[in-house]
């Protein structure tokens, strides 16, 4: 009796687990990044930085570069530009600012302090989620790991993307 029951359990497991495997977009891809990811987190010591990007339709553009040592988030910069003349398309910085580890988190714009870890795990559960009403997309120009990873919500026009489009992973 009791060997049903387990057999039953583990069905259900191998079940449960397939679903969750239908329910990401990317799966594949997801994995094989992630494995390059493991290893550069390996190779540099679970220490880096990375920038992520956001560019407007109207020009406005942001770069947020988070530094990670050992594992935990320790800087963040940030910086703001659009045109100061459209005419010329001359670009211009609107705001800029650093933060360190005591004042981590103080600033409202710009991506808030995560672990490539932390991109990972969100990339999993929430930008690779399978959705009727959007499309997904995952891109790994950063020697294998996330570079561009979110959805766009069906008819949406302007500035939709939700998720994360990461400029450079590096060593520090």
């Amino acid at each position: 009796m009791k060997s049903k029951f387990y057999v039953f359990i583990l069905l259900l497991a191998g079940i449960a687990f397939a679903s969750c495997k239908k329910d990401m977009a990317y799966g594949n891809q997801y994995d094989k990044s992630y494995q390059a990811w493991q290893h550069f987190k390996a190779a540099s010591g679970d220490s880096y930085r990375y920038m992520v990007a956001f560019g407007s339709w109207t020009g406005y553009s942001t770069e947020t570069v988070i530094t990670v040592e050992k594992g935990k988030v320790v800087a963040r910069s940030f910086v703001a530009k659009d045109f100061a003349d459209r005419t010329t398309n001359q670009v211009v910085v609107r705001e800029e600012w650093s933060e360190d580890a005591g004042s981590l988190g103080t600033h409202e714009k710009g991506f808030a302090p995560a672990t490539l870890d932390e991109i990972y795990q969100r990339a999993k559960t929430d930008w690779l989620l399978k959705r009727k009403d959007a499309q997904t997309y995952f891109e790994t120009r950063n020697n294998g790991m996330i570079s561009s990873c979110g959805y766009v919500p069906n008819g949406c026009q302007d500035d939709c993307f939700r998720g994360i489009s990461i400029g450079f992973i590096e060593k520090l």
